[in-house]
C-alpha cells in the first residue's frame, strides 16, 4: 500500500510525466510474491517470440482484482521500482479508462491526456484514430512506462499500446483483457494478515495492535485484508482514540451485509457503512454529496455549495474526510480533494437511497452556480481597472475572488479536468440546461483569456459541442448556429476545409431559423472562405456576393470594405482581372470613407498587383505610389517600407533598376534591417 494511493481501488489520476530521478521511495505493505511474478513476466517470452517473430508491440503486464483490492497501488509500486532500474529513462505516463462514477472514458479523451503530458496537443475536433495513432507514434521513440488504470476492457486498451517492444504498459482491471495476446493476468485478493496488520498500524499507531494482536488479525479478516476497507476502519479508529481494535472488530460484524453486493465487495461496503452511519447528520450528507463532484475531484468551494455551508466549514470537514480514507487530498496549498473510485458507487447509492430527488437537484444547481461566478471571476481579474467587469467583480463575496490573474490561471489549471468534466455531466443531465449553457459560456470565456484561443482550441472544440448539444435539445437556433460557426472555425483552422464548410451552411440554416442577420452574414462569408480554400472561386464569388449584398442594406461599411477585398482576391485567384480591379478599388474607397489610411494603402497595394498581373505595369507603378503617400499620412512606418520595397520591385520589371535601389534605400532608412522581413498583409486578412 502507497503512502499516495490510500484507496488503491479508484483509477490513478493522470499526473504527468514521472522521471526516474524524481522517484522517493515509498511505504508499501505485502504484495512482494505477486511483484516478483510480475518482474518475471516482463522477461517472459511471448506468443510472437515463441512462434520464432520478434513482437512488434509494448509487452503488457495487468493486474486484476476488485477495487478497494490495492491494484492500483501495486501497479504504482511496480512501475516506481521499474523506475528505480533506469530501464525506461523516458518516464512514466498515466491514464485512466474509467470515471470514478463506471462511466468509459473515451478513448479521445484519454488520448488527450496522454498527449499532454507527452507535451504534445492533438488538433481540435480530431478523432480517436488520429489522436491514438499520435500517442502511439510518440510513444514509438521513447523506453516508457505507461500506466493504464482501471480497464474496462480490451478495446479500451488496444488503441493506446506502443508499437515499440522498448516501452512496458502496466494496465489494471477487474478481470482478463481477453483480446489482447500475450497478457497473463495477475490476479490479487486481500492483503496476507502481517501486512494488513502493518497497514493498520500505519494509521492507529502499534501500541493500539501490540495490546492486542490477535484481535487485529480477526479485524484484517473481518475487512477481507481489502487496502481500502483497512484504511477506512483505520481512520475511524484513529478518530476514536478511546475504542479498543474489538470494538471496531464487533461493530463490523454487528452491521448486516448488503445482500445486493457480491460476497468479496461486501466487507468494503460494511467498512464504508461504518464510517458513514458514525458521522454526524450533517458531515454524512456531505460525504454523500461529493458524490456529485465532476469527474470525483472536489475542493472547499465545490464543497461548500453542495451542502449549503460556508467555504471554511466544507474544507474542515472534506479534511476530517481525508483522516477517515474516505477521500484522498493532495497537499496543495489550495487542495483539490479525489473521491476514491471504489467508493463513488457507495456514495451515490447512500445519495439516492436517503435524499429526495429534488435536494440533489438543488445541490447540483448551487454547485454549478458557483462553478459559473468563480470562472466570471477567473476571467474579470484580467480586465483593466476600472472596467464594468472589475466593477461587477468588487461586488462578489471575497470567497469568489481572487487576488490576481496568477491566481485565477493556476485555479483554472488545476481544477481543468473537474471543470470540463462539470459542463460534460451539465450537459448530459438536461435538467438544468440554462446553468449549463451559462457554465459552459463562462468556461469558454476564461480558457480563451488565459490561454488563448489557439491553445485551448482543444478543449473549446468540445465545450462548443455541448453547446451545441443543448441547442438541438432545446430547439435554440441562435445558439445553434453560434455553436456551428465556433465549431466549422475550429474545423477550418485544422485544414478539414469540407467538414468546416458542411457547418458553415448548417449554421446558415440555423442562423436563417433564428431571423438572425449577423450569424446568416458571417456565415455566407465564411461559406465563399472555404469554397476558397478548397480552390472553387467561382462559388466563392457567389456566396462572397451573397454576404456582400447583406451588408449593403445593413449600412455596415467595415464589412462592406472587407468583402469588396475578399472578392478582389478570388477573382485575381480566378484571372478575372477586370472584376478583381473593381472590387480592390470598391475596397480602398470603402476604407477611406471609414478614415483607415493603413487598410486604404493595403487596398491600392493590391489594386497594383493586380495591374501588375494584368499587364499595365505603369498603372501599376502610379497606383504603387499612390499608396506609399497614404501610408506616409497614415504614419504607418512599417506599411510604407514595404510599399516602397515593391514599388522598387515593380521599377526593376520596367528596367530601371537604378530608381529602384532610391526606393530600396528609402525602405532600409525606414525601418533598417528590418525592413526585409516585413510583407504587405492583404486587405482580406484584416477584420
Amino acid at each position: 500500500m502507497t503512502d499516495q494511493a490510500v484507496d488503491t481501488s479508484g483509477p490513478a489520476e493522470a499526473a504527468g510525466t514521472e522521471e526516474p530521478a524524481a522517484v522517493e521511495p515509498s511505504q508499501f505493505f505485502g504484495r512482494e510474491r505477486e511483484l516478483k511474478e510480475l518482474r518475471a513476466d516482463i522477461e517472459r517470452a511471448g506468443l510472437d517470440t515463441m512462434a520464432g517473430r520478434k513482437s512488434g508491440r509494448a509487452r503488457v503486464l495487468l493486474i486484476a482484482g476488485r477495487p478497494g483490492s490495492g491494484r492500483t497501488a501495486l501497479a504504482g509500486e511496480l512501475t516506481r521500482r521499474l523506475l528505480g532500474t533506469g530501464d525506461y529513462p523516458d518516464g512514466l505516463f498515466r491514464v485512466r479508462l474509467t470515471e470514478p462514477g463506471g462511466t468509459r472514458v473515451p478513448t479521445e479523451r484519454a488520448a488527450r491526456d496522454l498527449l499532454g503530458q507527452l507535451d504534445m496537443v492533438g488538433p481540435p475536433g480530431a478523432d480517436e484514430d488520429e489522436l491514438s495513432q499520435m500517442v502511439r507514434e510518440a510513444l514509438a521513440a521513447r523506453r516508457a512506462l505507461l500506466l493504464i488504470d482501471d480497464a474496462p476492457d480490451a478495446e479500451q486498451v488496444d488503441p493506446l499500446l506502443p508499437d515499440n517492444p522498448d516501452c512496458l504498459v502496466v494496465a489494471t482491471a477487474q478481470g482478463p483483457l481477453t483480446g489482447i495476446p500475450g497478457v497473463r493476468p495477475c490476479t490479487i485478493g486481500g492483503l496476507e494478515a502481517g501486512p494488513a496488520v502493518q497497514l493498520l498500524a500505519r494509521t492507529i499507531g502499534q501500541v493500539r495492535i501490540t495490546v492486542d494482536p490477535r484481535t487485529a488479525e480477526t479485524l484484517s479478516e473481518e475487512c477481507g485484508g481489502q487496502p481500502a476497507a483497512l484504511v477506512m476502519v483505520g481512520g475511524w479508529l484513529a478518530a476514536h482514540p478511546t475504542a479498543s481494535v474489538a470494538d471496531v472488530t464487533k461493530q463490523l460484524r454487528e452491521l448486516p451485509d448488503d445482500t445486493e453486493q457480491s460476497t468479496g465487495a461486501r466487507p468494503l461496503a460494511r467498512a464504508f457503512r461504518l464510517i458513514h452511519d458514525s458521522l454526524p447528520p450533517t458531515a454524512a450528507r456531505i460525504l454523500r454529496l461529493l458524490s456529485l463532484a465532476p469527474a470525483g475531484l472536489a475542493d472547499a468551494h465545490t464543497a461548500s455549495a453542495l451542502a449549503g455551508c460556508s467555504v471554511s466549514a466544507a474544507q474542515t470537514m472534506l479534511d476530517d474526510f481525508v483522516r477517515l480514507g474516505v477521500l484522498r487530498g493532495d497537499g496543495a496549498e489550495q487542495p483539490q480533494y479525489e473521491v476514491p473510485g471504489c467508493l463513488a458507487p457507495l456514495l451515490r447509492s447512500s445519495l439516492e437511497d436517503l435524499d429526495r430527488p429534488a435536494e440533489i437537484q438543488l445541490a447540483q444547481a448551487r454547485m454549478l452556480e458557483r462553478t459559473v461566478r468563480r470562472l466570471q471571476s477567473c476571467r474579470a481579474v484580467t480586465e483593466p481597472e476600472g472596467s464594468p467587469a472589475r466593477r461587477r467583480l468588487a461586488g462578489l463575496p471575497r470567497s469568489l475572488r481572487f487576488p490576481g490573474p496568477e491566481d485565477a490561471a493556476r485555479w483554472l489549471r488545476d481544477r481543468r479536468p473537474a471543470l470540463l468534466a462539470s459542463a460534460r455531466i451539465a450537459v448530459e443531465d438536461g435538467e438544468l440546461d440554462t446553468l449549463a449553457r451559462r457554465l459552459v459560456a463562462a468556461l469558454v470565456r476564461a480558457l480563451a483569456v488565459h490561454e488563448g484561443t489557439e491553445a485551448a482550441a482543444p478543449d473549446l472544440y468540445g465545450l462548443h459541442g455541448l453547446v451545441l448539444a443543448v441547442a438541438e435539445r432545446r430547439e435554440l437556433p441562435r445558439e445553434r448556429a453560434a455553436a456551428l460557426l465556433n465549431l466549422a472555425d475550429l474545423d477550418a483552422g485544422t485544414g478539414r476545409t469540407r467538414e468546416a464548410l458542411t457547418r458553415y451552411r448548417a449554421a446558415l440554416d440555423a442562423g436563417r431559423a433564428a431571423k438572425d442577420p449577423y450569424a446568416t452574414g458571417r456565415a455566407m462569408e465564411s461559406v465563399g472562405g472555404a469554397y476558397a480554400e478548397l480552390g472553387d472561386f467561382h462559388r466563392a464569388s457567389d456566396w462572397y456576393g451573397r454576404a456582400l449584398a447583406q451588408r449593403l442594406t445593413q449600412g455596415e461599411r467595415a464589412d462592406e470594405a472587407r468583402l469588396y477585398g475578399r472578392l478582389g482576391t478570388v477573382h485575381t485567384y480566378a484571372g478575372r482581372y477586370g472584376e478583381a480591379l473593381r472590387n480592390w478599388r470598391a475596397s480602398a474607397a470603402g476604407y477611406r470613407r471609414l478614415g483607415d489610411l493603413p487598410a486604404q494603402a493595403r487596398a491600392l497595394s493590391e489594386v497594383a498587383r493586380v495591374q501588375e498581373y494584368a499587364g499595365r505595369p505603369q498603372d501599376s507603378l502610379q497606383t504603387c505610389r499612390e499608396a506609399v503617400e497614404w501610408a506616409r499620412k497614415a504614419k504607418d512606418v512599417r506599411l510604407q517600407a514595404a510599399l516602397e520595397l515593391r514599388l522598387a520591385d515593380t521599377l526593376d520589371r520596367l528596367g530601371d533598376p537604378a530608381a529602384a535601389g532610391l526606393h530600396r534605400g528609402t525602405a532600409d532608412r525606414l525601418l533598417g534591417e528590418e525592413s526585409s522581413a516585413y510583407e504587405i498583409r492583404s486587405a482580406t486578412t484584416e477584420n
